[in-house]
């Protein structure tokens, strides 16, 4: 067996479904998605059990929001462990992108119109892709540099934002974001 034989089925092996019913012995996923009469996401696998209220959970929500994707019982078992949607049909990688689109809002700040004050908590008005808000920062740890330009906000409700880019702020909203981080 060659390396890039072990690769694949490194690879292959770290993707699993909890039950024999969501996955065939070629190792095609055999499960459905859809939704229920509240618009909530349920799996049935090829036996006809519904598991409802299923969650998706991006493994790494950042870096790869796409790949290693889990798919949890409402009790919070995982069920199904996807490296990548591309074998999935159709239909269920839609059914799941919409799901990661909408645990993975975060309103991206575009411009800083002011803050309260220099010490925490303070409130915080923002421009947003979304409309303008107000939000209250409760500590400096709220406040996190993702990357080299990036930065993550959680609001006092645990509501989340995100500067993309600090360089693309005007000056006086890069130097209220600058100040946190």
């Amino acid at each position: 067996m060659g390396i890039a034989d072990t690769n694949e089925l490194t690879s292959r092996s770290a993707e699993f479904a909890r039950h024999g019913a969501l996955r065939d012995s070629t190792g095609r996923w055999i499960f459905k998605l859809d939704r229920d009469a509240w618009s909530h996401l349920r799996l049935t696998d090829s036996k006809g059990k519904v598991y409802s209220e299923v969650m998706v959970i991006p493994m790494y929500p950042v870096g790869a929001p796409k790949e290693w994707v889990s798919i949890l019982s409402k009790d919070g078992e995982e069920l199904v462990c996807l490296k990548n949607l591309d074998a999935l049909d159709p239909m269920d990688r839609q059914a799941i992108e919409q799901e990661l689109t909408l645990r993975e809002f975060v309103p991206q700040i575009l411009k800083v119109h002011w803050v309260s004050g220099t010490q925490e908590p303070c409130e915080w008005d923002v421009d947003t892709d979304h409309g303008r808000t107000r939000f209250v920062l409760n500590a400096e740890e709220d406040v996190r540099r993702v990357s080299a330009w990036t930065v993550h906000f959680i609001d006092a409700n645990g509501c989340r934002f995100r500067v993309d880019d600090i360089r693309k702020l005007d000056s006086r909203s890069r130097g209220y974001v600058e100040w946190y981080v």
